[in-house]
């Protein structure tokens, strides 16, 4: 799990928040991710593991029925949804800021340069 991916998960529990009953559940992240999760202030957005989820009796099914990403149909992250990843971790946690903003500066500049180039 990268910072990208962190960032996304935070929008989107910030956008299942504002839903009646709305929340992000981690299933089984191990204890490197779940440590970059807390680290980064999201465990307050999401719950990690909670022991009463209802999908926890069905985790082997959906396992079961998952299949591998093939390769070529990976797309990468463009600078806009990176920076907006980047940018939902700040807000999760303003001390993120520290952390990110090095990448926030570079991704705001490209984002910028490629939008005056399309002009």
């Amino acid at each position: 799990m990268d910072s990208t991916f962190m960032g996304t998960l935070a929008g989107l529990a910030m956008r299942l928040m504002k839903r009646p009953r709305g929340t992000l559940q981690i299933a089984e992240p191990g204890e490197k991710n779940r440590k970059s999760l807390e680290d980064l202030g999201l465990d307050v957005l999401m719950s990690i593991e909670p022991e009463d989820a209802a999908w926890r009796h069905r985790l082997e099914h959906v396992r079961s029925h998952l299949k591998p990403y093939a390769e070529e149909e990976r797309k990468p992250a463009n600078a806009p949804e990176v920076l907006e990843a980047h940018r939902k971790l700040v807000e999760a946690d303003e001390r993120n800021n520290e952390k990110f903003g090095t990448v926030l500066d570079f991704l705001e500049a490209e984002v910028k340069a490629k939008s005056e180039q399309g002009k």
